[in-house]
């Protein structure tokens, strides 16, 4: 696969405010670990596997174990994740997939008794932001790099 186009470069002021947008969502003090994961289930879920990459590496960065990236993709079934985690999935899970079946008031509630008002606010921007990533990188085909460590 090749990249259709450098995003990036043809807007540079939407991409000024996509940024900003994510540094917002990067400083609204939702746990950076967290949000490492939120990003990882939608990218996995969108196909993204510029993002993927992007946010394996950089949770492993901070301190993430490799074992529950790896289980990222089947948190269902892997007790590895706090309930708080959990909630964020179904809620990542829900709300990127939206056309589907919307948004249950049972998940709500589930969301709820984990997460505050403001803070289910935040959770909804930070799947919005890494949503709006994805669509630009697949829709354009961007490129993950082959990190030299990992290269078969």
């Amino acid at each position: 696969m090749k990249p259709r186009l450098d995003y990036y470069s043809k807007v540079p002021e939407l991409m000024k405010a996509q940024l900003a947008l994510n540094k917002a969502v990067e400083e609204s003090g939702l746990e950076r670990s967290l949000l490492h994961l939120v990003k990882l289930r939608a990218s996995q879920i969108n196909g993204c596997s510029y993002c993927v990459d992007m946010h394996a590496h950089e949770a492993r960065t901070d301190g993430e174990s490799e074992q529950r990236l790896y289980l990222v993709a089947a948190w269902k079934e892997s007790p590895l994740f706090t309930e708080r985690e959990r909630a964020a999935f179904a809620w990542t899970e829900a709300v990127t997939e939206i056309s589907q079946n919307g948004v249950s008031d049972a998940l709500y509630a589930e969301a709820r008794e984990q997460f505050s008002e403001e803070d289910l606010v935040k959770l909804t921007m930070a799947v919005a932001v890494i949503n709006t990533w994805n669509r630009l990188s697949v829709t354009f085909h961007a490129i993950h790099p082959v990190r030299k460590s990992e290269a078969a």
